[in-house]
This record gives structure tokens, sequence and C-alpha cells, in this order.
């Protein structure tokens, strides 16, 4: 489930496809997609755009479902793939980095802090990366827990996506 353009100055960088996605074949293709789209400010039109946008999971295939939902991204996929891929897009680019897997791999400074605390410090990690929680359904009770993330996490964010795609 990856989409590329050679010139698309952010890449959304998630954990594995779902169910839905991995039968679409078209990433974020779902509610998590829906709301990940809401967080950036962006149609769908604009988000599947490949000139603005490539999008990369963490795992190219769908893991399976266990015991709590999905398993976690196939650990062969990011070594084996992700430097290829870096190498076909821009230097400069901005990487949203969704979700724990990605965080972990991309950040290695912030191995040992929790989702929230990574996206609470953001801003540290920029202008290159913008670290986000998973955007499904769970991260509904987290986000009424962490309002801070809607009030000031989420401007900050769509402002830098639309600087970025200008």
């Amino acid at each position: 489930m990856v989409r590329l353009g050679a010139m698309a100055p952010i890449l959304v960088i998630g954990q594995a496809p779902g169910t839905r996605v991995h039968a679409t074949g078209t990433p974020w293709n779902d509610p998590s997609g829906i709301r990940l789209r809401d967080w950036m400010g962006l149609p769908p039109e604009v988000f599947y755009d490949t000139a603005r946008i490539a999008i990369m999971p963490m795992g190219f295939c769908y893991p399976g479902t266990g015991a709590s939902g999905d398993l976690p991204p196939r650990r062969e996929c990011a070594p084996l793939w992700h430097e290829r891929v870096l190498a076909l897009l821009p230097a400069r680019r901005l990487s949203l980095l969704v979700g724990s897997y990605a965080q972990k791999r991309y950040l290695p400074e912030a191995r040992r802090l929790s989702v929230t605390e990574i996206v609470r410090d953001h801003a540290s990690f920029g202008p290159d990366f913008f670290p986000l929680p998973h955007p499904s359904w769970r991260s509904t009770g987290w986000m009424r827990r962490n309002a801070w993330f809607t009030e000031e996490v989420l401007p900050v964010l769509k402002a830098r996506v639309a600087e970025v795609i200008r």
C-alpha cells in the first residue's frame, strides 16, 4: 500500500494496511484515513495526489488479526524497503510519523517515550518530522484525555501541511 510521487513534499508513514485497505488497495481508505485527512486539513483529492503526498507504511502487507485487533507491522518490511523508497523521494520533505511504530523507527532519541510524550513535544522533531497518534477509533478516548492535541497540535499540523504543499 505504497503511493509515491518523486516530488511529493509530504510523506505519511503509517503502520500497516488494515482489512479494508487491504481489500480495496487504497491506503488510508477507512475511518482512520478520514480522521487523518481531517487532522491534515486535506480533502481526499489532495491527500491522494502523489505529486503532493507520498504514503508508505511500516509494514507493506496486512499483518493479520491478533487477540486485540490487527497484529503489528511485520518487522522485516521497514528494514528491507524503507531506504529504497526514501531514495526515490525528495531529500527535504515533511514526514508525518503516524503511530508508535513509525516514531520508534525514525525518532530513535524518543524510543523511551510514550506516544503522548512524543506528540506533545512534536516541535522538537521538526522541521522534517511531525509525530502523530494513530487516528484509529482508539484515539477518540486519547484525544478526550489530551485536549491539547486538538487545541494546540492540530492547528500547527494543518498550517505546516498547507505551507509545505503550496
